[in-house]
């Protein structure tokens, strides 16, 4: 770790410690009046983020980021307004913080109570996408946890103009501007101080981004992590479908938008349906300028079709690109999905409840949908106003990261005198 790294990095440590101090005691009605408004700020600045994405899109064009970077990457007016509208719907949450999450007498009448409480000081590193900057940041906020973000290079500054409206909602609200800090500098060395040097400031790390960052975080951190791996997601067409629901689904999880993590990557069917739904669920595919690689029963269904490898099972393209394979009915989807899956989201189309609630109860993947699109699988959409990421982990949060997940609990005791005899 270079003396320079730490003499940035240590103050932004200090100060986020001493703000979540601040932070955990603040009110609903404080935290809400920050959230309100930062919204204010986002929309009243619109111009200047998007003058700020211009930067980056262009630098970004200039270094050959795929299509799917430069998708992540490329704020809108529609999409800076989905920012202001994510940040109120985080403020009309309820406050996790101090709710009773159980409650019970013991016969000695100690009354134990288990109350959610912050985690404290989260580490947030993340890539390319700007929004990340306010979801995390609001998320955190509400919650009451002091945090530290570590954006991409790519979206320097799309992140560094979001950022300053969340300082103005702090302001209005009275609040420490170091709750919600952006690290100054992109030099990569910053993250490997945040992961290794920083365990006396932050209590968790949260990745987002992609699988060599999650493994890189995995491995470094020296605090808890809340990750994912990647997002290898399944579509499985059952012979009991709708051919018309199947389409309209592998479209719109594939294609709907490429580079997130919730994007089909792997189409599954049924081998007894590939007379019926297999040609024209993948020509659909095709004809809308995605490419199809699949296995020799795939193969023959179209002659665009390329030949899949090995490889192409375990791959998230976050692309127009999607493998395919025929599967011996459900058994053979969840034994795929069991072997190649990255736990994250999955999906199984059929009009037989009984083959829909067995792929349900066999796929462990963090989200399992029936008749619905993968692209589902954010937090938005379950209601809780945003997401910092969908966890595959097992333990503490799973699925998408919200208010809720953010935080831990402590057991309350009160008494009337009682002494253990």
């Amino acid at each position: 770790m270079s003396t320079d790294i730490g003499q940035i990095m240590e103050p932004i440590g200090r100060a986020a410690l001493a703000a979540s101090s601040v932070l955990a005691l603040a009110s609903t009605e404080q935290k809400n009046a920050a959230l309100a408004a930062a919204a204010k700020a986002v929309r009243a600045g619109a111009s200047d983020i998007l003058k700020a994405n211009v930067q980056d899109m262009n630098a970004a064009r200039k270094r050959e980021l795929t299509s799917a970077m430069l998708d992540r990457l490329q704020l809108d007016e529609k999409r800076v307004e989905g920012i202001a509208r994510a940040i109120e719907e985080v403020q009309g949450l309820p406050d996790p913080i101090g709710t009773v999450a159980s409650e019970s007498v013991r016969p000695n009448g100690l009354r134990i109570q288990r109350v959610r409480v912050p985690l404290g000081v989260i580490g947030i590193i993340y890539e390319s996408r700007p929004n990340v900057t306010a979801d995390a940041g609001v998320l955190c906020l509400k919650s009451g946890n002091a945090v530290i973000l570590r954006g991409g290079s790519e979206s320097t500054h799309s992140s560094r103009a979001i950022h300053a409206a969340l300082v103005v909602g702090l302001r209005a609200a009275d609040l420490p501007e170091a709750c919600i800090q952006i690290v100054p500098t992109p030099d990569r060395a910053a993250v490997g101080y945040m992961l290794a040097g920083m365990a006396d400031y932050i209590d968790v790390i949260v990745p987002r981004g992609g699988k060599s960052l999650i493994e890189r975080v995995k491995r470094e951190a020296r605090v808890p992590v809340i990750g994912h791996l990647d997002g290898n997601c399944h579509v499985y067409v059952d012979h009991d479908s709708d051919v018309r629901m199947a389409i309209s689904i592998a479209l719109n999880a594939k294609l709907r938008r490429t580079g997130v993590c919730g994007a089909a990557e792997t189409l599954l069917v049924d081998r007894a349906c590939v007379g019926t739904h297999l040609q024209p669920v993948v020509r659909a595919l095709l004809d809308a300028g995605c490419e199809v690689r699949g296995d020799e029963v795939v193969q023959k269904a179209d002659a665009r079709v390329l030949k899949a490898t090995e490889d192409d099972w375990y791959t998230e393209y976050l692309d127009s690109i999607i493998a395919a394979r025929v599967v011996d009915g459900v058994d053979g989807a969840v034994a795929h999905i069991a072997k190649y899956g990255s736990a994250h989201t999955e999906s199984i189309v059929t009009e037989n409840d009984a083959t829909a609630e067995r792929f349900l109860q066999h796929v462990d993947s963090a989200i399992v949908l029936h008749n619905a699109s993968t692209q589902f699988a954010d937090g938005g959409e379950f209601g809780m106003g945003a997401e910092i990421g969908i966890s595959t982990d097992r333990f503490h949060a799973r699925g998408p990261v919200g208010v809720a997940e953010l935080t831990s609990y402590k057991y309350v005791v009160r008494g009337k005198g009682q002494i253990r005899p």
